[in-house]
């Protein structure tokens, strides 16, 4: 029912003044959880993603909740009041937070201002509070409001703004949604008045770039050209026992080619992560299979991922993907960089590999463990170095990935680790390349060698910009002898 018009009563302006509202300590959470379930309309006190908890209380009276969870993965009017491309809400959605619960516990006929003055107290300091416990600002927000039972009469006396109705679909498990046919109002507001001009810029201000998050990485391959690589995968036995199994064998090695083409870095846990966002039709064509209650398809789980990361040998399986990378993207431009780096991989016990990889297109050609203390290297593993039981660093790791690596004709580049005479050969001589090496201060004498050869102003993609010209060939793409400077150090 609408109530009148009226100035708050002198015991409750004392409470409005008087409110105060904070965080919930740990040993108070099974109390709010317990007045949510009770008297909440959802009857449910969970909340998803990152959450914080409130209380609203005058004199030690408890007299409102608030509960604060991540935002939901999807809203076309909220998307489009931002102006996000796909892209970018994939990078900032984390600025967001939503209003998932709110309570009232006290009376709302003896004090109807008291929903507007707890939800604008918490909102200002809403932002300070998720920095400290996760990291980041926030800086919109947005909730929902059941127009059935409510008005959202405090949502607009708070400064919020109405998008209009929700399709009507409610999330019924971790990835999914489905239709409840109960649209909501969607309401949104910003905490402060540059918040939403912020998060519509191309670019975000130093202030708050530091907290973009990178996309999380997905299948890019459409799903009709699945099964072409289901087709390809070497017949490796299924490590499973019989009793237990339910997702086909083929489904877990092409998931995981997938997600290693896709540049995941790490073991089961980020494999199991880069599944659950492939889509329906992706995981029909990869052949999961489907849940018999909802009927849409599952992906494994990380323990079986782990038990198809222990089966299967890497080189194994690099051919196979390598050329079946080759299909999909078509011919190579061969004047793109050949990279080679180091990199650590995630939870994986201080495991590095070298990539070989295509700049700018990403396009890879190979990949080599570094072999760690206690693994035996044979004179197979290691072509151009003795067998040794000790760990290696990355420069026998290099040279075995360039001598099975097809780079004739190309520029490779290295990190000053690599600046060394038998790799360089073998770039040369046996690969066919050319190379491009960094010369730092951990090779004195190498490096006061080619600072005598060549001039302080020596520009190894240019000319040599501001040197005077004393002979014909001055000023020409040049090396300190008149050759073409490609593969000099």
């Amino acid at each position: 029912m609408p109530k009148p018009l009226r100035l708050p009563a002198t015991d409750e302006q004392a409470l409005l003044d008087g409110l105060t509202v904070r965080l919930i300590e740990p040993e108070e959470k099974s109390r709010w959880d317990q007045l949510i379930i009770e008297q909440h309309y959802l009857k449910n006190a969970i909340l998803v993603g990152e959450q914080l908890h409130y209380i609203a209380h005058y004199q030690d009276q408890w007299l409102a909740l608030l509960g604060w969870s991540a935002p939901a993965l999807h809203l076309k009017a909220r998307e489009a009041w931002l102006g996000w491309s796909l892209a970018q809400l994939r990078r900032r959605r984390h600025f967001l937070a939503q209003n998932s619960r709110f309570l009232l516990l006290g009376d709302r006929l003896q004090f109807p201002n008291l929903a507007t003055r707890a939800l604008g107290l918490c909102c200002q300091r809403l932002s300070q509070d998720w920095l400290q416990v996760h990291g980041h600002p926030i800086l919109a927000l947005e909730s929902f409001v059941d127009s059935q039972l409510f008005r959202g009469t405090a949502y607009k006396a708070a400064g919020w703004t109405m998008l209009g109705p929700t399709s009507g679909f409610g999330r019924c498990a971790e990835d999914f949604y489905q239709r409840h046919d109960r649209p909501k109002q969607l309401w949104v507001r910003a905490l402060d008045p540059q918040g939403v001009a912020v998060l519509k810029a191309e670019q975000l201000p130093p202030s708050l770039a530091a907290y973009e998050s990178e996309p999380a990485l997905r299948c890019q391959v459409s799903a009709q050209k699945l099964p072409s690589l289901l087709d390809r995968l070497p017949q490796v036995a299924d490590p499973r026992r019989s009793r237990g199994r339910w997702h086909p064998w083929p489904a877990v090695l092409g998931i995981i080619c997938l997600a290693k083409l896709a540049g995941v870095p790490g073991s089961q846990d980020d494999i199991a992560a880069f599944a659950k966002r492939l889509t329906q039709a992706q995981r029909r064509h990869l052949g999961c299979r489907r849940d018999p209650d909802t009927h849409l398809r599952e992906v494994p789980a990380r323990s079986t991922f782990f038990r198809g990361l222990k089966a299967v040998q890497y080189s194994s399986l690099e051919k196979t993907l390598l050329d079946w990378q080759n299909d999909l993207l078509g011919p190579e431009d061969s004047k793109e960089l050949v990279v080679l780096d180091g990199k650590a991989l995630h939870g994986a016990q201080d495991q590095v590999v070298i990539n070989a990889i295509s700049v700018p297109s990403g396009r890879v050609h190979g990949v080599e463990p570094v072999h760690r203390a206690g693994e035996q290297l044979t004179d197979q593993d290691c072509p151009l170095s003795s067998a040794s039981s000790g760990a290696e660093n990355e420069i026998p790791a290099v040279r075995r990935l360039l001598s099975r690596t097809d780079l004739a004709g190309r520029l490779v580049s290295l990190d000053a680790m690599h600046t060394q005479h038998q790799t360089a050969a073998q770039i040369v001589l046996e690969a066919g390349a050319d190379f491009l090496l960094t010369l730092k201060d951990n090779q004195p004498t190498l490096l006061k060698t080619a600072q005598s050869l060549m001039p302080g102003d020596f520009f190894p993609s240019g000319s040599l910009r501001a040197a005077p010209t004393d002979g014909p060939d001055r000023g020409k793409e040049s090396g300190p002898d008149g050759d073409s400077p490609t593969g000099d150090t």
